[in-house]
Formats: C-alpha cells, sequence, structure tokens
C-alpha cells in the first residue's frame, strides 16, 4: 500500500505570490523532460494519473502541487532542457523555478529525476550545482531502472555514487535506482520523503499465523 495514497492535486502555481500559505513542508521533483518525473511521482501516490503523463516533454510549465496531509506536499516542477520551448515559456520556468527552489523556506529537500541510461547530464549538473548552497538535501532517482540489466543498473548506480561521493556533506545526497513501470525502489524512495516530510511511515502488515483464540485462528 502506498504510503502516499491519499495524495490530491491542489493547485498550479504560475506566481510565487499564488504559492500555497498553509504549507508546512514540500518535497520538490526535478528533471529533463522525459525523464520519467510525472510517472514516477504517479507511482508513489499509486495512482495513474495524478501527474500528468504528456508524450510531448515540456508540457508542465508551472509549479504543479499535490496534497500528502494536512500542510505536507509534493511539487511537480516544470521539465527542463526541451529544446523546442519557446524562449518567452523558458524564460517563465527560469523566473518561477529559480526562486521557488532559492527562497522557499517550506522546501525540505529535492528528488532529481534522472533516466539511467543518461544519468548526470549537463543540465542535471548545473542545477544541483546550482542547488547544493542552499544546503537542502538532494535525492537522485535513477529512473527506467527496468531497460537496464541487473549488471547495468549496478554498474551505473556505482557511477552517479562515485560522482555523488565527490560533493561532500554524504548526509545531504543520496541515490537510488527506481522503475514506475517494475515498482523498484518505491520503498526506498517512501523513507527518504516520509523522513524530509515529517510524515511516519506505515508499519509492514503481520503476514504471521493469527493469535491462537484470535479471528482467523483453527477452532481445535
Amino acid at each position: 500500500m502506498p504510503l502516499f495514497q491519499q495524495a490530491v492535486f491542489l493547485t498550479t502555481v504560475a506566481h510565487l505570490r499564488d504559492l500555497p500559505p498553509d504549507s508546512i513542508r514540500e518535497v520538490a521533483f526535478a528533471g529533463r523532460s522525459n525523464a520519467g518525473k510525472s510517472s514516477a511521482i504517479n507511482t508513489l501516490a499509486g495512482r495513474v494519473r495524478l501527474a500528468y503523463v504528456s508524450k510531448t516533454p515540456g508540457r508542465t510549465q508551472h509549479l504543479n502541487y499535490f496534497t500528502l496531509a494536512a500542510g505536507k506536499y509534493f511539487v511537480d516542477l516544470p521539465g527542463y532542457g526541451y529544446a523546442k520551448a519557446p524562449e518567452a515559456v523558458r524564460s517563465q520556468w527560469e523566473g518561477l523555478i529559480g526562486p521557488y527552489l532559492n527562497k522557499r523556506e517550506q522546501l525540505a529537500g529535492l528528488a532529481v529525476i534522472m533516466d539511467v541510461r543518461r544519468p548526470m547530464t549537463d543540465l542535471d549538473l548545473k542545477l544541483i550545482d546550482w542547488f547544493r548552497p542552499t544546503g537542502r538535501p538532494i535525492h537522485i532517482m535513477l529512473s527506467k531502472a527496468d531497460k537496464l540489466s541487473r549488471q547495468e543498473q549496478t554498474k551505473a548506480l556505482r557511477s552517479v555514487k562515485a560522482e555523488v561521493a565527490t560533493w561532500g556533506d554524504a548526509e545531504l545526497y543520496s541515490v537510488q535506482l527506481f522503475s514506475s513501470l517494475k515498482k523498484t525502489g518505491v520503498d526506498e524512495a517512501e523513507a527518504v520523503f516520509a523522513n524530509w516530510l515529517d510524515i511516519p511511515l506505515l508499519k509492514p502488515e503481520n503476514k504471521g499465523p493469527p493469535d491462537k483464540g484470535g479471528p482467523g485462528a483453527k477452532m481445535p
């Protein structure tokens, strides 16, 4: 059962003045267009179309807020690096995303979604290098892991972890494999984001035999 299954769409924000005033903590999701960002949000929520998955990269142009609990939000940021986006739209992204990531006090951490087959692109690194001085944590999700063999997954994970290790402040950065198709890495991501958002993790269901005399126990 997904930890964030109660997630519902709240609002789309085009201007910083319209950010939810009741927010306590937020986790923002960033990534190149077509990296699997919206699919990752949908998978974490256990929903098919909570965050819109478009066949046209760059469709998400504002901040999309999803309520997880009172004052706790996922924020879907516009995909970056889409070359065909009109200049006016790209300027809007820069004017919206930059101030949000730099100044939003309620932002607890940044999830960066990267296609495991093409991780750590120049644009990914530029975003990360820009965000790191804020001192907030970054969690890298290497999406579409199902596209690689187990050996290739391990190699990609080790490579990205080696790069991250050069940044210092090890407690601020984490990396994982993720697949929306195979639901790989959901528990790991839930643990990270639940910690950031101060949301209790769900206890696993007890799969053991029923207590003697309890419901489901066999009668002698």
